[in-house]
């Protein structure tokens, strides 16, 4: 199952992010010997400790909403945050990327779900930030796309119109502001129960953890 996965990823050339929140170091070593080096954490104290035990060619992506307190933390070696959604906390990041000397990937999270629960930027919010003074100003950030979660529902009609919506989004401010910048080029959508509707949808990079180790558990040693 995994090896399928893997190989429709490939052929849409989408990135897969292999969410690792409460999984070992042993268990994600595993897949690093599959070939997998793109992995994502939810919380920042699971990430800094994982990433201290594993390889140093892994590449570290914070999937899950990030306190501004906390992006000290991961600045020195994060590989992308998806889970933007605010100016403010775009300062942070770039003000600790600067003190590491980095510049660090970074995806807009826009609330394309029904549920109110979920985090994100509304579309007007999003364009009043990029056409900011402040924004123009960051130099250690660089936005590379969107990133959005879609509803949690067997409704799979309404989970195609919200990845739909956040291509809208995209296109609008890759047309908007980023058309002279090739790094512009993101769509993170889709989880392990709706991945294949996100790449329908024009995903570029999908997160996907249970359907991963579960495929794993039940393969056994490759």
């Amino acid at each position: 199952m995994m090896d399928e996965l893997i190989t429709t990823l490939k052929t849409h050339q989408v990135k897969l992010v292999a969410v690792t929140k409460n999984h070992a170091p042993e268990e994600i070593m595993e897949l690093y010997r599959r070939g997998l080096r793109i992995f994502g954490e939810n919380r920042v104290q699971e990430m800094l400790l994982k990433q201290a035990a594993l390889p140093t060619d892994i590449e570290w992506h914070l999937i899950g909403h990030l306190q501004t307190n906390k992006v000290k933390l991961i600045a020195p070696f994060v590989k992308m945050i998806h889970a933007v959604d605010s100016l403010a906390l775009l300062q942070e990041i770039n003000n600790q990327a600067r003190k590491a000397d980095r510049v660090v990937d970074c995806l807009l999270q826009f609330h394309i779900a029904s549920e109110a629960t979920k985090f994100g930027l509304e579309v007007d919010e999003a364009l009043k930030m990029l056409q900011s003074t402040v924004f123009q100003s960051l130099d250690n950030i660089r936005i590379c796309g969107v990133m959005g979660m879609a509803t949690f529902t067997e409704n799979q009609e309404q989970v195609r119109l919200e990845f739909r919506t956040l291509k809208t989004i995209f296109d609008t401010l890759k047309n908007t502001f980023f058309e002279d910048k090739p790094y512009f080029k993101e769509r993170s959508m889709g989880m392990s129960g709706d991945w294949q509707l996100a790449v329908e949808e024009g995903s570029t990079m999908v997160r996907i953890g249970s359907l991963i180790f579960d495929a794993l558990t039940n393969e056994g040693p490759p």
